[in-house]
C-alpha cells in the first residue's frame, strides 16, 4: 500500500474534535477495545503523488535535518517542519516555504530515510506554477527575461561577449575561429553580463592564456543554462533552453567543455545528458587543478592574504569537488587558507541556489537573515581578509553581505580566478 494512502476503515466515518476544533474529514477506525484516530492526507499526497515528491512521505520525523538545515538557522524551517505540516493539512504549494528551500543538499547528506528536497522542492514548485499559485514577484520577472533574453538580467543577448573588450587578452569565439579547439568554454550569464563577474571572466581569460589553453567561447550564441530556473518550478523553460544550447554546441567540435559556475557544471553534467547533451564536462578549477604543475612557474608574485574558501553546495556536496579549489588556493605564492568551522561536506549555503538568488527580498520576510550575512559572518570570525569563491553567484551575494554585517574594509570577496591572475603579474 503506498505511504500516505489510508486503509479501509473498520469502523464508520465519525466527527473528530481536538480542544473544540472540528477536523471535518478526520475519523476513528476500531480495532478491538482501541480507537485510532487518524487524519486526511491529502495534502501530503498533493506532494508525494508527484513525480520526485514521493520521499517526503519517508519522512519520520528524526529532525537530523533541521541542525544542518542553513534556511533553519536564520529562520524556523526545514523537512522535517515541512512534511509535518503538509501531514497536518497545509497546502505546501500555497505556503511560503515552497519558495525558501535552497536545495543545498545538507539534508538529504544526513536524512536516514533520504528524503530528497532536491527532487521534491522543483516538483512541488512546478506543480504551483502550473496551477496557476502565486509565486513571488521577482521570480516571475527572471522567468519572463530569461525567455525573452536569454539570461535572467534582462540583458541584451548581443552584447553576451562585449566582456572581453577589456580582457586584455584576445578571447576567441567558436563562430570565428572555424577550428575544432580543446576547451569550449561556457561563460555563463553573470560572468558576461554583472560587473564583478566581468571582473573575474576577464581574469580567468587572462589565466588561460598564460597557461596556453586552446580555448573558445561562444559569444552571442550563448544562453543560461537553466538549472536554477528549473530547481525554481519552471522545467519547461529549462528544456527550451537546454534545447537551444544542445543545438548550438553540436555545431562546433571541442574536446572538452569548461564551465565557470557550479549550476552550470550542475546542468551540463547531470541534467542535459537526459535530453541528449552529453560531453566531458570541468568546473574551471579541475582544468586549472589538472594543470598545476604549468600553472605553478607562472605564479610569480605573492599575494599576502588570509583567505578563506566557501564551498559552492553545487560543486561541493552536489558533485563531489573540493580538493581543486583548495589546491588552486595553496598554490598561490604568499596566501594563507584557513577553513570555516561548516567547511567541505558540512559547508554552509550562500542562499542563492534552487532559485534563491533571485528571491533574497521574498526570504527577508520569512527569515532573520540572508543566509549570505551568516556566512559572511562566519568567514570574519576565521580572522581571514579574503573569502575566496568559484561561482559567479557569490562575488555579488556575499559583497553586499560585507556591507550589510559591517564588515566593509575588513573582508574583501575573490574569485579564485582572481587571485591566480593576480599572482600572474609581475610585482
Amino acid at each position: 500500500m503506498p505511504y500516505g494512502k489510508q486503509p479501509p476503515e473498520v469502523h464508520e466515518k465519525a466527527h473528530v474534535s481536538v480542544g473544540g476544533i472540528d477536523l471535518p474529514g478526520h475519523w476513528n477506525r476500531m480495532f478491538g477495545d482501541r480507537t485510532i484516530t487518524d487524519y486526511d492526507t491529502s495534502t501530503l499526497d498533493a506532494i508525494t503523488d508527484l513525480p520526485g515528491g514521493e520521499s517526503l512521505g519517508w519522512c519520520y520525523q528524526c529532525a537530523k535535518c533541521i541542525g544542518v538545515c542553513p534556511v533553519d538557522i536564520v529562520g524556523d524551517y526545514g523537512p522535517r517542519k515541512i512534511h509535518r505540516k503538509v501531514q497536518t493539512g497545509v497546502s505546501l504549494l500555497d505556503d511560503p516555504d515552497l519558495w525558501l528551500c535552497t536545495t543545498c543538499m545538507n539534508c538529504l547528506r544526513v536524512c536516514p530515510k533520504e528524503v530528497d528536497m532536491i527532487q521534491i522542492m522543483p516538483a512541488a514548485r512546478e506543480a504551483a506554477i502550473n496551477e496557476g499559485k502565486a509565486i513571488p514577484p521577482e521570480l516571475q520577472k527572471v522567468f519572463e527575461a530569461t525567455d525573452r533574453y536569454g539570461n535572467p538580467l534582462g540583458a541584451n543577448p548581443r552584447a553576451r561577449a562585449d566582456w572581453t573588450k577589456g580582457a586584455g587578452v584576445p578571447v576567441p569565439v567558436m563562430a570565428q575561429v572555424k577550428r575544432p579547439v580543446d576547451v569550449l568554454w561556457y561563460v555563463g550569464s553573470y560572468p558576461s553580463y554583472h560587473p564583478r563577474g566581468i571582473d573575474a571572466a576577464r581574469a580567468l581569460a587572462r589565466v588561460f592564456t598564460a597557461l596556453g589553453v586552446d580555448f573558445a567561447i561562444l559569444g552571442a550564441e550563448e544562453k543560461e543554462d537553466g538549472d536554477s530556473i528549473r530547481l525554481a518550478g519552471e522545467r519547461g523553460l529549462f528544456e527550451k533552453l537546454a534545447e537551444a544550447n544542445i543545438k548550438t554546441f553540436a555545431k562546433y567540435t571541442f574536446a572538452r567543455l569548461v564551465v565557470f559556475g557550479p549550476h552550470e557544471y550542475n546542468a551540463f553534467k547531470n541534467e542535459y545528458p537526459k535530453l541528449g547533451g552529453t560531453w566531458e564536462v570541468l568546473h574551471y578549477t579541475q582544468l586549472l587543478a589538472e594543470h598545476l604543475d604549468r600553472l605553478l612557474p607562472l605564479l610569480v608574485t605573492p599575494v599576502n592574504r588570509t583567505v578563506t574558501y566557501h564551498d559552492p553546495c553545487y560543486l561541493s556536496r552536489h558533485n563531489g569537488e573540493y580538493e581543486a579549489p583548495r589546491a588552486l588556493l595553496r598554490a598561490v605564492p604568499g596566501l594563507t587558507l584557513v577553513e570555516m568551522p561548516r567547511n567541505r561536506e558540512n559547508g554552509y549555503c550562500c542562499g542563492g541556489g534552487g532559485g534563491g538568488m533571485w528571491l533574497d527580498s521574498f526570504s527577508r520576510d520569512h527569515t532573520r537573515m540572508r543566509l549570505s550575512d551568516r556566512r559572511v559572518i562566519e568567514a570574519a570570525e576565521t580572522g581571514a581578509g579574503t573569502l575566496a569563491i568559484c561561482c559567479p553567484y557569490e562575488v555579488s551575494r556575499f559583497e553586499d553581505a560585507v556591507k550589510a554585517t559591517g564588515h566593509d574594509g575588513r573582508l574583501d570577496v575573490r574569485d579564485i580566478a582572481e587571485l591566480l591572475d593576480a599572482a600572474m603579474r609581475p610585482a
